[in-house]
């Protein structure tokens, strides 16, 4: 039998083991910070000197002091001091400092960035993957002026929106 779970590290009671107490407290702390879990910042590489109880951190790095040999891990500030939870795959924290998620995709975190293959809003589709590029209304005597300014309006919106290429 091992000594922790396999994706979280949490401490598992072993047969026969005194003090049984200590380690399920321990699990419930790492998941307390781990479950559905907020960061005040990533990046950090120095911990805070004043941390209030379960804040927490997406550690840098390069990580000094209490928090050394725990890059990229995410570090919670509990009764009994830091605990870090190991950042698995496919891991969403919430930074607070920049009101998005960040991203673990197993070597990095990527803040801000949402991998889909759509975005579906009340059951209907309104954003897939980016289609060709169309090119802009030219030549020709039978488009005119307005039609060609709300032309090249649509598709600078649709540029912009990534939803056509350029």
């Amino acid at each position: 039998m091992t000594d922790a779970t396999d994706r979280f590290g949490l401490p598992l009671i072993q047969p026969g083991q005194a003090q049984k107490e200590l380690f399920h407290n321990e699990a419930l702390a790492l998941l307390d910070g781990a479950v559905h879990p907020a960061a005040e910042t990533r990046g950090d590489d120095v911990p805070p000197v004043s941390p209030a109880y379960g804040q927490g951190w997406i550690v840098g790095t390069a990580p000094t002091g209490d928090w050394a040999g725990h890059a990229d891990k995410f570090a919670i500030w509990t009764g009994g001091g830091w605990r870090f939870v190991e950042s698995v795959e496919g891991m969403q924290i919430w930074l607070r400092d920049s009101g998005v998620f960040s991203f673990w995709t197993g070597s990095e975190w990527r803040d801000g960035e949402q991998v889909c293959d759509a975005l579906v809003i009340a059951g209907q589709t309104v954003v897939r993957q980016q289609q060709p590029a169309v090119p802009d209304a030219s030549g020709g005597a039978i488009i005119d002026g307005e039609a060609r300014s709300a032309i090249a309006a649509i598709l600078l919106a649709l540029r912009t929106h990534g939803l056509i290429a350029t």
